[in-house]
């Protein structure tokens, strides 16, 4: 399936969770913040939230610096 995330177009395998993009990106263990079509997913439902076909998906990492 076909997604745009951050801003770039991904192809993704069906079923894919939030929880797993945030795995394939290199994120797990970061704290990071993912929203779908412009809406916040909460981090208890990253396991469970299954990206569908033309969704929009933004994960957001804090970065310290000054």
């Amino acid at each position: 399936m076909n997604c745009i995330v951050n801003g770039q177009p991904r192809q993704l395998p069906e079923h894919t969770t939030i929880e797993q993009l945030i795995e394939q990106l290199g994120l797990a263990g970061s704290i990071c913040a993912a929203e779908v079509d412009k809406k916040i997913v909460p981090k208890r439902e990253r396991s469970s939230f299954q990206i569908q076909d033309g969704m929009t998906i933004e994960i957001v990492t804090l970065v310290g610096g000054g």
